[in-house]
């Protein structure tokens, strides 16, 4: 099955939310085996799961312990065991959430390193020397705000954490740090895991001489959260040290079969062009995604220059597109006013739209639902950025509430009160309400994606834009002399194209009529067009 991985779409489920299978309020992996059948009957190709790793879970998994255990809240390694051997037998591969850029504070690791500066460890970590006047050694940020150094007394030396304070940055200038991180990925490989997703891939390494950052120019005038924001962060992250620990990442996945490596790419201004170098020829990631369509914006012209950007500067890597997932707000809320408010429209466009795109796919857990982000009070908060810059900022929680089974107070989740809550609107869309219902979103998602699943075209072809004005996008895919037009009106209002093209709707339109000399796209409309005698690019004017 090799390259499985090309035009693959990928679930990702946030464990702690996905199922209660023990009744204590937190989601399990008993709870997501017992769930994968609905999974697989999507027709995605994969799960990603969000770390399962031991932690203290200051940031809900993303601060590892013991990279090659089972947190108890989620169960053991036979469970681990059994959710793999469940996954295989429904067809679906296993990519495991990688934290490779910092351990928790209680790591063994850690403990050891910051006991002293002669010890075994002591340059496992990112350790610096105080300036004159006991301030940190340069101006880096903390993505969760404050300064990225903390003051160890024990060493008399600051530490750098890029994210919690209670996550300490490793040293990936040292060689010993990259053998270890590579032997605990081994670890699952030899368990049969199909991959991994690697979190924050490009913050990995750090300037060895500690310049600081220069300034944002962008930022001046800015109302700013969090003054990382103010920094051009060509120091702290993306350094081009990256790119040998890439190649040695992708060298131990050659060792097994049909293994694979997504990579997080966050980097302000150069993100897809840094996918692109990640996932360029066959030696580093096999592909990467970025926040670059997971944020605020939705234009025609915004997704275009994402597509057309990534193949420019690689046309030898390969992308992985996606609209939601556990770090930004839903997109049925995001991008909902492009819909006239209504979450459940954008989400059925917007299904249609990302299996369109060249490159693998991310689904989200529940956005299949069309659940928008949840509303939840301070008191209710769990994310520690969130409590630190409420309200300004309300956090992450809002796209991590449970999932919504069935109609029952919790959603069908667990039987207990969960770790945040499910409230009435994400209740109301949930799975048996939706469930072989014609016209629901569930059933949306299950058509768009089996004719994604279905055509080479979508799977491999590449991408010809066409262009026409906003708020209207359309591309051709073309794959081995086959062609599949693709037209989306981005807008909330009804809207008639001229256009020069004969053919016929296919697959899941919506909202579309295709007559002679026009392309009648009603709000939110999706038209999948097999072109006649078709040869160029077709052209669209919005009358």
């Amino acid at each position: 099955m090799g390259e499985w991985w090309r035009g693959a779409a990928v679930y990702q489920i946030y464990p702690r939310s996905f199922q209660d299978g023990n009744g204590d309020g937190i989601g399990d992996l008993p709870g997501i085996t017992a769930r994968l059948e609905y999974v697989a009957s999507l027709g995605v190709d994969a799960v990603w799961l969000s770390p399962i790793f031991v932690s203290p879970m200051d940031d809900m998994g993303y601060d590892v312990s013991d990279y090659t255990d089972v947190d108890p809240l989620f169960g053991t390694l036979a469970d681990a065991d059994a959710l793999i051997a469940r996954a295989h037998a429904l067809g679906l591969k296993v990519i495991l959430d990688q934290v490779l850029n910092h351990t928790a504070a209680v790591h063994p690791w850690f403990v050891e390193s910051r006991a002293s500066r002669d010890n075994a460890r002591a340059d496992w970590f990112v350790w610096a020397d105080a300036a004159p006047d006991g301030t940190p050694p340069n101006n880096w940020w903390s993505n969760f705000g404050g300064s990225a150094w903390e003051w160890e007394p024990r060493r008399q030396q600051y530490y750098l954490h890029n994210f919690l304070v209670s996550q300490p940055d490793l040293n990936f200038h040292t060689r010993d740090v990259q053998d270890a991180l590579l032997e605990t990925m081994r670890f699952w490989l030899d368990r049969g895991v199909d991959g991994f997703r690697l979190d924050t891939v490009n913050f990995y390494f750090h300037d060895a001489a500690l310049r600081s950052n220069p300034p944002e120019p962008d930022a001046a005038g800015r109302h700013l959260i969090n003054p990382y924001a103010a920094q051009r962060h060509l120091h702290d992250k993306t350094r081009p040290e990256n790119l040998g620990f890439l190649e040695r990442l992708r060298a131990l996945c050659e060792e097994y079969d049909d293994r694979v490596l997504i990579g997080e790419v966050g980097d302000e201004g150069r993100s897809i062009e840094t996918m692109a170098a990640y996932t360029s020829g066959r030696t580093r990631l096999h592909m990467a995604y970025s926040f670059e369509l997971l944020d605020a914006r939705f234009s025609a012209a915004h997704i275009r220059h994402a597509v057309e950007d990534f193949f420019a500067a690689a046309p030898d890597g390969w992308p992985s597109w996606s609209f939601s997932n556990h770090d930004v707000t839903r997109h049925a809320t995001r991008w909902r006013e492009h819909a006239g408010g209504d979450e459940r429209a954008i989400a059925a466009q917007c299904v249609a739209l990302l299996a369109s795109l060249e490159g693998s796919i991310g689904l989200y857990q529940g956005e299949e639902l069309g659940l928008g982000e949840s509303e939840l009070d301070f008191h209710e908060l769990t994310d520690p950025p969130a409590i630190r810059f409420w309200p300004d900022w309300h956090g992450r929680d809002g796209c991590r509430t449970p999932m919504v089974w069935d109609d029952s107070p919790h959603g069908g989740f667990s039987e207990t009160t969960p770790w945040l809550p499910v409230k009435a609107p994400q209740r109301e869309r949930n799975v048996a309400s939706q469930d072989g219902r014609q016209g629901s979103t569930l059933e949306r998602y299950r058509e768009v994606l089996a004719f994604r699943r279905g055509s080479a075209v979508l799977k491999h072809g590449r991408t010809r834009f066409v262009d026409v004005a906003e708020p209207v996008l359309a591309f051709v895919r073309e794959h081995e002399g086959e062609a599949l037009v693709c037209a989306f009106n981005l807008s909330g209002r009804s809207l008639t194209l001229g256009t020069d093209l004969a053919g016929r709707l296919v697959g899941p339109s919506a909202g579309a009529s295709l007559g002679t000399g026009e392309l009648a796209l009603g709000p939110n409309g999706v038209a999948f067009i097999a072109p006649e005698g078709f040869a160029g690019t077709p052209a669209f004017s919005v009358r």
